[in-house]
């Protein structure tokens, strides 16, 4: 193969080339064909090169097209799924508590009036050293004639008006006269205010004591 023609198949390759590239970029198909039209109708005319061995031509590097710039993807904004609401169905409010009314409180009874203060007494003498000095001037006969003393211990029933009844000897002197000579001096004589219940009436009730005879 000529020098030339090697020349011309590169021209047709480039020119192949720029089409394609022509065609990929969106140029006007009128321009391409202009193009072609200037490049194939040139005639180029070079010297016959000198004789050299023939050797196959070094291997022309071809020119790829550069690829189609590719336009990169538009963000994708993936946003977060919103949390779960949680719905709780509606509580009712709790009942109000039962109202328990207590039952009345017993009405107490009233109290009863104080009992009036007690007027109860016991027996005591009236005109005790009148009656006792008359009792023991009443001095047996006998036992004056035979000088006999002592002392005799006596009870008697008081009654409601103060008088003495029911005479009993509780210690005796020794000698029956004098004994004898002590109660009834005391049912005769003895004089008392009687005693008293809680009213303050008067009731019966009982009282000792004792009668000495001495010789003077």
């Amino acid at each position: 193969m000529g020098g030339s023609k090697v020349s011309s198949i590169i021209i047709v390759a480039l020119i192949h080339v720029v089409i394609g590239y022509l065609l990929i970029s969106g140029l006007a198909i009128s321009a391409v064909k202009e193009i072609a039209e200037r490049v194939t109708t040139i005639d180029i005319e070079e010297p016959p090169p000198p004789e050299e061995p023939d050797e196959p031509p070094p291997e022309q590097p071809q020119e790829t097209a550069p690829p189609p710039p590719v336009a990169p993807p538009p963000p994708i904004s993936i946003a977060p799924a919103p949390p779960p609401i949680q719905t709780q169905p509606t509580i009712p409010p709790p009942a109000p508590p039962a109202l328990t009314i207590p039952p009345p409180a017993p009405v107490a009874a009233p109290a009863p009036p104080p009992a009036p203060p007690s007027q109860a007494r016991g027996v005591t003498t009236r005109g005790e050293r009148r009656w006792a000095s008359r009792i023991q001037e009443n001095y047996p006969s006998r036992a004056l004639r035979e000088e006999v003393e002592g002392t005799v211990g006596v009870r008697v029933t008081v009654t409601a008006d103060g008088r003495a009844t029911n005479c009993s000897v509780t210690s005796s002197s020794g000698s029956n006269d004098l004994d004898r000579a002590a109660c009834q001096g005391m049912e005769r004589y003895a004089r008392f205010n009687p005693a008293l219940n809680d009213a303050g009436n008067p009731t019966s009730a009982s009282y000792a004591t004792r009668i000495t005879y001495r010789l003077n």
